[in-house]
């Protein structure tokens, strides 16, 4: 906290420090806790797996694995850990932050006008749909002026776009959005003729000429809708807490057709929230910023957080694409709290459709967060802020050392199976594969890696099973999406290697609209994307299969996902396997049996002025995929009476 933020606070009165002021008591305990049980999980799984590794002998590919396993090792660690205490504290109601007991409405703050100068909303958009854009504004501004504090807030929409046919539509959105919203919230439209600096330019450029007559500015994406009550909840946390730089909400995904986009909609309401609080527990004042969906208090922003230029050319030099992270690390470094507050609701998002748009955001993601490392020396940051920048990194590396760290254990099984083989017929299986310690790690693994998903399940069961669809409907759901990450996560894994290798050989990121919208990837794209994996995948497995039958097993839940690629992208982009899921009450989330006020909102928008979201359930999906034999049962068109609304959702849950 810095000088001028305590000054504020000691001048605020005793019942302003009361009433919504945000603490972390015994912060440094926390940490050495949390950290603490990261460590005495590492070690004794290090030393297990060097037990393993020396029933075989140490030799290259062994002292190869063990390193690698290491830092995978230490990142679901991490994982791990964060789960578990953000489990703790939902199963006994506490806030992460001050380990208090949680109100079961709101922070307990004042109503009555805000009051000091109005907030500045902005919205960078480049090339997005300009009637999604408009509609999810104009829903967010009418839940605003629902509050009645509309007067507080204006609303400012930031092209970059240099589309001619965007910029003539957002320019017709943007004064039909002006005729129909009544003030007093002022809408204004401004675009860039040069996009220098990407977004963080655009926030910049806003800052310079606008950012003096505003307190504080709330950050949104294109696809960002979020509540009124929550503008002005964010708004008064910031005004009792002078020494706040940054408050982070946490938004969840929504209007999702297709099921992959319905499989992350599902994980992030069950799991999210529970992961949100462990993090914000042991993070405390020093969180960090998405990019979104967060509030920050403007005078210091454009004290502190002026990106550097990293010297050398792109991909790793040049203008830092993911600013975020680094904006909040420099915030922090200034003596200014950045706070993720899990606990703020109606605050919502939407994500690409299909498995294909969301890896070609994560490229650029991935690119962003591997400059991060050049900034780990960077004096003066925070030691968390420094975690923050590591662990995005870490968060595609990790990628890299789980596939090196497999092909190292081929090469290990390979090598141990020939000098078994020499030594006599029959099928041999190396020491390495038999001892009672690798079955004891690999399960020790597994459960690191699934029971944060119990636990998220089993928070949901005890607490609200209603916003489900009932208990049978929330487990089913809860099965299907495990299944689902277990055939996914060796894709993004190779995935993201691609990414880091394209990376290393200085292959840079072009800067694009991201998709938004779901839509069908056909089975040419889906070949073309994923026919190298197969490829690649079915050599691996004949050479293992021919070289070292006992290990094919251990590999082929990994090279089962990477033949399966083509169909996995195709199938999971599918919105008609999506409704299939709705209408049957699975993979449901709270916005869906009972949304928001900002969410009937946008959808009627779009009812009156564009397609419904259930059409593009229907409409968007190819015939084609009906040719499918396997999978025909799975996509025929359920009975109309089964297009269950929220209400009816809620009232068959309740029967369970």
């Amino acid at each position: 906290m810095n000088a001028e933020s305590l000054a504020k606070q000691a001048a605020a009165g005793p019942e302003t420090r009361r009433a919504g002021v945000l603490q972390v008591p015994g912060l440094r305990v926390r940490r050495s806790l949390f950290f603490g049980l990261v460590t005495g999980t590492v070690i004794p799984g290090a030393v297990m797996m060097a037990l393993v590794l020396q029933a075989a002998g140490m030799g290259p590919f062994q002292w190869a694995i063990l390193p690698l396993f290491l830092i995978t090792f230490a990142w679901i660690a991490v994982s791990f850990w964060t789960a578990v205490a953000g489990f703790l504290l939902h199963a006994l109601r506490l806030d992460p932050l001050s380990l208090q007991s949680l109100p079961h409405h709101g922070m307990g703050l004042e109503s009555g006008m805000l009051q000091g100068r109005r907030a500045a909303i902005v919205v960078p958009i480049h090339n997005e749909d300009p009637a999604r854009v408009m509609h999810g504004l104009e829903a967010t501004c009418r839940s605003l002026l629902a509050t009645g504090q509309g007067a507080a807030f204006d609303l400012f929409l930031l092209s970059d776009s240099n589309d001619p046919a965007v910029i003539a539509g957002e320019e017709r959105a943007a004064r039909r959005l002006r005729a129909r919203m009544p003030g007093p919230v002022r809408i204004r439209y401004r675009r860039r003729p040069v996009n220098t600096g990407r977004k963080a330019g655009n926030i910049a450029d806003f800052c310079r000429r606008w950012g003096s007559r505003y307190e504080y500015m709330v950050v949104l994406d294109a696809d960002s809708v979020m509540e009124g009550a929550t503008l002005v909840e964010l708004v008064r946390l910031m005004e009792r807490n002078p020494s706040a730089g940054l408050i982070q909400t946490m938004p969840l995904p929504v209007r999702q057709a297709s099921l992959f986009g319905r499989l992350q909609q599902f994980a992030n309401a069950v799991h999210g929230p529970m992961l949100a609080a462990g993090l914000s527990f042991w993070q405390g004042d020093a969180g960090n910023y998405w990019g979104h969906n967060a509030i920050i208090r403007i005078r210091p922003f454009m004290q502190h957080c002026d990106l550097p230029i990293l010297p050398g050319r792109p991909p790793l030099g040049g203008e830092i694409l993911s600013h975020d992270f680094v904006e909040a690390a420099l915030l922090r470094r200034g003596g200014w709290d950045v706070w993720l507050l899990p606990h703020v609701k109606g605050s919502y998002e939407e994500l690409p459709g299909n498995l294909i748009d969301y890896a070609k955001r994560d490229r650029r993601w991935a690119q962003g967060n591997l400059q991060h490392l050049r900034l780990l020396g960077m004096p003066g940051l925070h030691g968390v802020s420094r975690l923050h920048l590591l662990f995005g990194a870490v968060a595609y590396l990790a990628s890299l050392f789980w596939l090196l760290m497999l092909a190292a254990g081929t090469g290990a099984a390979i090598d141990a199976y020939g000098g078994l083989a020499a030594a006599g017929p029959g099928l041999v299986v190396p020491e390495s594969l038999r001892t009672p310690m690798a079955h004891a790690l690999l399960g020790v693994t597994l459960v690191m890696l699934l029971l944060p998903k119990m636990l998220g399940v089993g928070l949901a069961v005890c607490s609200r099973p209603l916003d489900f669809g009932g208990v049978r409907r929330l487990v089913a759901s809860g099965a299907i999406e495990t299944l689902g990450s277990i055939l996914i996560a060796p894709l993004m894994m190779a995935f993201h290697s691609l990414f880091v290798a394209a990376v290393a050989v200085g292959r840079n990121v072009t800067w694009a609209a991201q998709p938004r919208e779901g839509r069908v990837v056909a089975w040419s794209e889906a070949w073309r994307r994923t026919g190298g994996f197969v490829l690649v995948a079915g050599v691996w497995a004949l050479l293992v299969a021919w070289l070292a039958p006992a290990f094919f097993w251990w590999l082929m839940p990994v090279l089962a996902s990477l033949l399966l690629g083509p169909a996995l992208v195709r199938w999971s982009s599918s919105q008609r396997v999506g409704l299939w899921m709705r209408r049957r009450g699975l993979l449901l989330a709270p916005s869906e049996v009972a949304p928001g006020p900002v969410l009937e909102t946008l959808d009627r928008l779009e009812t009156t002025y564009g397609r419904r979201v259930e059409d593009l359930y229907v409409t968007s999906e190819s015939a084609s995929a009906l040719q499918q034999p396997l999978v025909t049962w799975l996509l025929r068109p359920p009975p109309p009476q089964a297009d269950w609304s929220g209400a009816e959702i809620r009232k068959a849950a309740g029967s369970n």
